[in-house]
Order: structure tokens, then C-alpha cells, then sequence
């Protein structure tokens, strides 16, 4: 069996250009079915294959929202040839670094904020200019995020979040203030393209420039809403004064391409109640995938979003009188319902380190050294073996082609997604009864290119997710051991 997608995309890659791409490789897939791929060509000139085929109208909405920005000069990834059946498309590579990765790798340094400003500067733009473009019925869900929007997102966060927590509410009350917070946010006036998910994930840095992604969800709705996705992003953690300089830069640029100047205490009003929704917004998709569907990484998440919000709470009033969604928000911030999701960590004087083995079935499973013969053994087995096809031979799981086969041919992703959340169980125990040493281990034929990959994207999981030691080591490839 050949690499059946790697082949479809050289293959349409040739009636763009010509001739066939140099080499493909994988990008960590982001969210969603999309996968991602970087095609390489001529002294490593590139551009970014997504590929799509089970989402077709996800695809129409951000090839015809990048088709408009597109011819405003706005700063999203170009179009550079599109599939006949639609199910792919080739853009522009504008680089792997988000702002957020600068945000994380410098702080809060000036040239992140300017990177900041840079970004509000650019959004004003798509937003205002980017409306007298676009048709929105050629949106993915509703063409304009309206009452029935907001609506949903406050039952989506009541439902799943605050329903599976040990909160006193009256529930026809607490109804009663999401209708009238709703209404009230449906008075703003300015009402334009609404990118819907604009955090610093989704844009990518590239000599000093900033391009927007992942805008496909884009509808109509108020100038406020993206501002408050940035500005309050529960990660990126921005000092107060940040925000509120940003904010007050952002409707300075607003207003350069507004017939009407904003109403600045009107616009900061409306603001302060957008953070608000946007907040219970993500508090409710946080719950869903880490109360309900129980992943480690969100659940993680949780504190920050909590914090933030609290914090908010401290520094805001509201200009609308919302008695029961304050008494139960006031009841989420409590330390009581924070530590329900705080992570246990390691401390320094009794640190769990958790040691990860890749290894060959045929020179035997290798032994626990701890002493307590506790931990895992995956096998490996059972995901289809790049090693049985010549191209993938001479490789290893970390070699780019076998982490594409392993991630696009095989079951890969399906097993590691189930084994995360078990391994993650055994690790919140260990820390919190300190233990100091997990073994796991993955198995495969040769130790070659199924057990390594899994076994490096476990240890990458864990480092993420927990204050923890790591002790990565591939036994059959005789690499040095790896300490992080």
C-alpha cells in the first residue's frame, strides 16, 4: 500500500506546476478532520496542501472568504490552486510560528506587543473593508451571529459546564439573564465580518508580519467580538494594562475605515460584555471536552479560564443588572470548584519521573527497574507497519514520511488518542500519592518506526500536560537516552 493521499496531492501538485513535488511532509493537524501538508519544490520553495474531503463545505467557506480578503490585500495565505473536487486546496506558506509561540517564547516583550498591535491593526481591516465584500450566505453555519447565537452559546455553557458542577442556581432565573443579556448584545450596532475564533493560535508570524487562519467560521456579527478573543485568550494570560491599551489602539484603527466614529463608551460597554460571553463560551467548550469527553488537556485548561474569569469579575462591571448569572458566576470562581481542576503536580523534592521505552517484541518486553512493576506496555502491533513497504525501510518513526504514513494510512492516530487519557489517569494518581517512577513502554516488530513514533508523541503529551521528569529511551535504536 502506497501513501494514498501523499499521492493524490503530488499527483494534482503536477497539473499545477508541472512536475512533481520534491518531498511532503506533515504539520500537526490543528483541529477538526483538516489535515496539513508542506510540499517542498525547486531549492525548498513550499506552500501548504489542505486537504479536507469529509468537510466540502468548510472548504467553500474559507476558499470564498480568502478569495475576498484576498483581493483587498489583507493578510491571509494566498490561494494557489484548488482541488477539481474541492477537496483540497493549495495556499501559500506563511511559516509554522504563531504569535502565540512568540507570546510564549519572549513574554511580554516589546516586540510582542507590537506583534499585538500589528494584529488589531490588520483585523480592523479585514473586519470593515473585508464586510463590503462578502456574502454571507456563503457562511459555514449562520450567516450572523445573532440572539439565537448567544443564546446557544450560554446553554452550551450552562449544560456543560455549570450543570456538571456542585453549583446552587435557579435555573429559570439564571434563563431569564441569558435572554437579557442577549438582548442587549444584539443592540450593537456596528456589525460587521466577525472572524469568530480570532486567538493568537490563528495567526502566524513570518518576518515580522502577521497573516490570518483558520476564519472558515467567519460570519456577521459585532466589531467587539474578536477584539475580546485576543485581548482575553485565557492562555495568553495579557497583563490588564495590555488590554486595555490594545483596546483603546484597536478602535483607533476601527475608526480609520468607519464613515461613523465609534461611540467609545458605548463600544467599551458592549466590550465588557462580549468578554463575558466569549468567556462562558469557552468555559462551556472546555467542559464538553474535558468534563464529558474526559481529555487531560482541557481539563488543564480549565484553571486558566477560571482565573481569568475571575479576574474579570474583580476589574468590571457590567452595564446590564444580571443578579443570578453573577451569583453563579461568583460561585465558579471560588477556590472550592477551582480545585476540582487543579492539576497535581510534581515538587522539586519528590519529582515522578515517568519513563518512556520504545522497544522490539523479538528481544523481549524490557523490564521495570523500580522496583513497584507498575506501568504499561502498548502493543504496536496492530497499526499497519511502514516497514513492510520499501520507501519507509531504511526509516524511523521520527523520519517525516513515517510520521505522515503513521498519522494519514494508519489507525495511529485512534490508538494514541484512546492511550493519552489512561496514561493520563495513572500520572494525576502517581502525583498525588507520590510515587516517583512509571514505566511505559511500546512495542512493535522491529522498534523501529511504529513503537518510536508512539512513543516520542506520548512523551510529548505528558511534558504538556504534567509538571513531570521524562526519561525517553529507543532500546533497539541505541540512540541516547533523552532527559526532560
Amino acid at each position: 500500500m502506497e501513501n494514498n493521499i501523499q499521492h493524490y496531492l503530488a499527483e494534482n501538485f503536477s497539473l499545477w506546476k508541472g512536475f512533481l513535488p520534491e518531498k511532503i511532509e506533515i504539520i500537526a493537524q490543528a483541529g477538526g478532520n483538516r489535515q496539513y501538508f508542506r510540499l517542498f519544490w525547486d531549492e525548498n520553495e513550499t506552500c501548504i496542501a489542505t486537504y479536507n474531503p469529509q468537510h466540502l463545505a468548510e472548504n467553500e467557506a474559507f476558499i470564498y472568504f480568502t478569495t475576498q480578503f484576498e483581493s483587498l490585500d489583507l493578510p491571509v495565505p494566498r490561494l494557489l490552486f484548488i482541488g477539481e473536487k474541492r477537496d483540497f486546496y493549495f495556499q501559500s506558506d506563511e511559516g509554522n510560528e504563531a504569535l502565540y509561540d512568540v507570546l510564549q517564547r519572549e513574554k511580554y516583550s516589546e516586540n510582542v506587543y507590537h506583534l499585538y498591535q500589528k494584529s488589531l491593526a490588520a483585523l480592523a481591516k479585514l473586519q470593515i473593508k473585508g464586510h463590503e465584500k462578502i456574502d454571507y450566505t456563503h457562511c459555514l453555519t449562520a450567516p450572523h451571529f445573532d440572539k439565537s447565537a448567544i443564546l446557544y452559546d450560554l446553554h452550551y455553557f450552562f449544560f456543560y459546564f455549570v450543570h456538571a458542577l456542585p453549583i446552587h442556581f435557579h435555573r429559570s432565573q439564571l434563563f431569564q439573564d441569558f435572554e437579557a443579556l442577549a438582548t442587549f448584545l444584539t443592540k450593537e450596532e456596528n456589525q460587521f465580518f466577525m472572524f469568530r475564533d480570532f486567538q493568537s493560535r490563528n495567526i502566524l508570524v513570518r518576518e515580522n508580519k502577521v497573516y490570518f487562519i483558520d476564519y472558515q467560521g467567519g460570519m456577521k456579527g459585532a466589531l467587539q467580538y474578536d477584539v475580546v478573543s485576543l485581548l482575553w485568550q485565557a492562555k495568553a494570560a495579557l497583563p490588564q494594562k495590555w488590554k486595555t491599551d490594545l483596546l483603546d489602539f484597536y478602535i483607533t484603527e476601527a475608526n480609520k475605515y468607519l464613515e461613523k466614529p465609534l461611540n467609545t463608551q458605548d463600544f467599551k460597554e458592549k466590550y465588557q460584555a462580549f468578554s463575558l460571553i466569549r468567556m462562558l463560551q469557552t468555559l462551556g467548550s472546555y467542559g464538553f471536552r474535558g468534563l464529558f469527553e474526559r481529555r487531560p488537556y482541557f481539563l488543564s485548561a480549565i484553571p486558566f479560564a477560571l482565573k481569568q474569569l475571575k479576574d474579570f469579575l474583580q476589574q468590571n462591571e457590567l452595564a446590564i443588572h444580571l443578579p443570578e448569572l453573577e451569583k453563579v458566576l461568583h460561585q465558579l470562581v471560588d477556590n472550592k470548584i477551582n480545585a476540582h481542576f487543579q492539576v497535581i503536580t510534581a515538587t522539586d523534592a519528590h519529582q515522578l519521573v515517568v519513563k518512556i521505552k520504545s522497544f522490539s517484541y523479538k528481544k523481549g518486553i524490557p523490564q521495570d527497574e523500580s522496583g513497584n512493576g507498575g506501568g504499561f506496555v502498548f502493543d504496536c502491533r496492530g497499526i499497519l507497519n511502514p516497514g513492510r513497504f520499501a520507501p519507509y525501510k531504511q526509516l524511523t518513526g521520527r523520519d517525516a514520511a513515517v510520521k505522515t504514513f503513521l498519522l494519514t494510512e494508519t489507525e495511529m492516530p485512534n490508538f494514541l488518542k484512546h492511550i493519552s487519557p489512561i496514561v493520563a489517569i495513572s500520572v494525576q494518581n502517581y502525583l498525588e500519592r507520590d510515587f516517583d517512577s512509571l514505566s511505559i513502554c511500546f512495542g512493535c516488530t522491529g522498534g523501529q518506526h511504529r513503537s518510536v513514533f508512539a512513543a516520542d508523541s506520548i512523551a510529548h503529551y505528558l511534558k504538556q500536560t504534567f509538571n513531570v521528569k521524562i526519561e525517553l529511551e529507543h532500546r533497539e535504536r541505541g540512540w541516547e537516552v533523552e532527559h526532560f
